[in-house]
């Protein structure tokens, strides 16, 4: 006879992809951090008082972020969240009252944050389980990226960028940004033959991953969610690398079981003039020479190496 016992429903969970993002980075505070540098921390502190009511602008990654949040408004569940973002900055609790009212003001569904009063932020991340840190100092991205996490510093962003409003894109380079910098070393010191030979004798090892690696991965399984899909988000890979050395690329995303939506490989062409038509909403790269012309056509921030501690 058989049961008539009901089984418990099993409900798939999934864990949301986390940013931690500076203020800096989300919002255009370069004249409030131009008045810390120069005038120091009271003068500093006085400005932000004395403009406590006044809107902070758009920042680099604010069109990214906006974006993101708002795939949790076609999640079926609505206590299940795509995406989470904290807020992680170097202010002091008593300075942050501009930052909220910015967030509440551009309708952001941002309830975490942390302000450290200048101690390290990368010690918290852990607590958050966060994928990718956003942010304008080089010396948070370094700590983060030493600590084995996903991290960029955001260059200035481009007069007049305009996302795409319907799909969120999200653009990276290769080597040293999802893959380790291992051949790109070869590059470096035995020149683009030298590369090329090791990448085809390579061609069917998988490339180790870089510090962008599991983001990707993460970014994919999101886009697999039946609400979001290749409709709302799309993932590229923008690289030097020549069709010559594509194989390898290929057969790493195949183990990694990825699909990237689009995939250019220009053999040493600039990348801004094919950024500013695929227009991600941003862009990664481990090199200031591709970094620095994509920052005028798009949201742009630099994949630091890792050192050793």
């Amino acid at each position: 006879m058989k049961s008539s016992i009901a089984l418990p429903q099993v409900i798939e969970s999934y864990e949301p992809l986390v940013i931690a993002i500076s203020a800096r980075a989300l919002f255009d505070m370069e004249k409030e951090n131009a008045i810390f540098e120069e005038d120091g921390l009271k003068a500093y502190r006085k400005y932000q008082r004395d403009n406590e009511n006044q809107l902070l602008s758009k920042g680099t990654a604010f069109h990214l972020v906006f974006g993101l949040l708002q795939l949790n408004e076609i999640s079926n569940n609505s206590e299940e969240k795509f995406v989470k973002v904290v807020i992680m900055s170097n202010n002091s609790p008593d300075l942050s009252l501009r930052i909220y009212k910015s967030i509440e003001y551009y309708k952001l569904d941002i309830n975490q944050a942390v302000f450290s009063s200048g101690a390290p932020l990368h010690d918290y991340f852990s607590s958050f389980n966060v994928d990718l840190f956003l942010s304008r100092s080089e010396t948070d991205v370094s700590a983060a990226i030493n600590d084995g996490f996903a991290a960029a510093v955001l260059y200035s962003p481009p007069e007049g960028f305009s996302p795409n409003e319907n799909e969120i894109r999200i653009a990276f380079d290769g080597d040293a940004v999802l893959f380790s910098e291992d051949s790109e070393k070869i590059y470096k010191q035995h020149g683009l033959e030298a590369f090329i030979e090791h990448e085809r004798q390579k061609a069917k090892e998988p490339l180790p991953d870089g510090p962008f690696a599991k983001l990707l991965k993460t970014l994919s399984e999101l886009q697999k969610k039946e609400e979001i899909g290749r409709k709302k988000l799309q993932l590229a890979l923008v690289t030097a690398r020549s069709n010559a050395t594509h194989e390898r690329v290929i057969r790493t995303f195949r183990e990694w079981d990825i699909h990237v939506d689009q995939a250019f490989f220009l053999g040493g062409m600039p990348k801004d003039k094919i950024l500013q038509k695929f227009k991600p909403h941003i862009f990664f790269d481990d090199q200031d020479v591709h970094v620095t012309p994509a920052s005028k056509v798009t949201p742009s921030g630099k994949v630091p190496y890792r050192t050793s501690n």
